[in-house]
């Protein structure tokens, strides 16, 4: 099933600030953060679920934020265990 953060995977888009969060959160060796969300979030694998104004993409370890009106990715960082996000 289609939802409408998978139609609009165009508009992502982050701030520089929002770039080296995510390196630093998710210890990624690549400036291409976009891409690499974008990836992820295509992915079969991925949960993609929408809670108020963001949308969180569970996949490999991993929660990606974006917001679900600007299409801004927020943050990511890596998922906690045992307890609740």
């Amino acid at each position: 099933m289609k939802n409408a953060l998978l139609e609009n995977l165009d508009k992502l888009h982050t701030t520089e600030m929002g770039v080296v969060r995510i390196k630093r959160n998710l210890s990624l060796d690549t400036d291409l953060v976009v891409e690499w969300c974008k990836t992820k979030i295509q992915s079969p694998r991925a949960s993609v679920t929408r809670k108020g104004k963001n949308w969180y993409v569970s996949i490999d370890g991993c929660v990606i934020t974006v917001n679900a009106n600007s299409w801004t990715i927020i943050t990511a960082h890596r998922e906690k265990r045992g307890g609740h996000n």
